[in-house]
């Protein structure tokens, strides 16, 4: 019989108790203070006027840039449990209370996209139909495999292709990248600004996202050498599908509504990436302190 699993000590009654001047729990006091939003107190009456004076093809682009971001966002919210698991299994209470607040705002992102749907677009139908082969491939089986293997495989070079995976490629490029392409459309002609608040917050929910994934991918590449061949191998396997999937998006209209301008989205979607993956390779050879201390420059001052 197996013996049941159990604690020998406890971190936060450790003599210095918590690490609250290192990234993990900084990034949770920022949650704490503004990732509590409510999806249910967004002010959607003026978006339903807005909506109803859209275009055929501006209502069409918007639902099928929505039901991208909301099936990302109920996979990575099912996907993200075992590098929870992976992190408490090692002891790092202070990252693992940051995931927690990880988990909730991307169930909290779900509930704002398909509010949206349901109270501003009044749609019904199966919007699985815009989730193109590229689409389903990242995000139907990348996404999951790369999260799941953690379950029988929470080796480092298991967490950083998960972390490139989720944070790099399904955030860092797309994610942003739809970001931009919603206030592009909307901000400029002041459409939806119950939606455009609710985008806002989510990019904000998302900055510390991607600030935990360079993070933890940092720490990998500067504690295992093994780690550094993975991430680039993975980066490079992935782009290129995440920017074909940009592509995509705009090939579907001969005009693109709202004058969206592909080369502008590709642009930005590269720049976000190589901004990151210098960060990152910056980490090879680094010690754990350095580590730490960038990723505290990077984020800026405490919360």
């Amino acid at each position: 019989m197996t013996e049941p699993a159990r604690h020998t000590s406890f971190a936060s009654t450790r003599a210095q108790g918590l690490r609250y001047d290192q990234l993990p729990l900084r990034l949770w006091r920022k949650a704490k203070r503004l990732g509590v939003w409510n999806p249910d107190d967004l002010d959607f009456s003026r978006d339903a006027e807005d909506w109803a004076r859209l275009s055929a093809d501006e209502k069409g682009l918007l639902l099928r840039l929505d039901s991208l971001f909301l099936a990302g966002e109920e996979s990575v919210t099912l996907d993200l449990l075992p590098l929870i698991q992976t992190i408490a299994r090692e002891g790092r209470v202070e990252e693992e209370m940051y995931l927690t607040s990880f988990l909730f705002e991307e169930a909290k992102h779900v509930d704002f996209f398909r509010r949206f749907l349901d109270g501003v677009a009044r749609e019904s139908s199966d919007l699985s139909r815009y989730h193109s082969p590229v689409y389903r491939r990242i995000f139907y089986e990348e996404l999951p495999a790369a999260m799941g293997a953690l379950a029988s495989d929470p080796s480092p070079v298991a967490q950083a292709r998960a972390s490139v995976t989720y944070n790099m490629i399904v955030e860092g490029v797309l994610a942003e990248t739809g970001y931009h392409a919603y206030f592009d459309m909307l901000e400029r002609n002041d459409l939806l600004p119950g939606f455009r608040q609710g985008i806002g917050l989510l990019k904000r929910d998302e900055s510390r996202h991607l600030a935990y994934g360079v993070f933890l991918i940092s720490r990998l590449v500067a504690a295992h050498e093994e780690v550094w061949p993975e991430v680039e191998r993975r980066m490079g396997e992935l782009l290129e599908p995440a920017i074909q999937l940009i592509y995509e998006l705009f090939s579907a209209y001969e005009v693109v509504p709202f004058g969206l301008q592909l080369e502008t989205f590709v642009e930005y979607a590269m720049a976000q990436f190589s901004r990151r993956f210098a960060r990152i390779e910056k980490a090879r050879g680094q010690s754990l302190e350095q580590i730490y201390r960038a990723a505290e420059e990077a984020e800026g001052a405490p919360a």
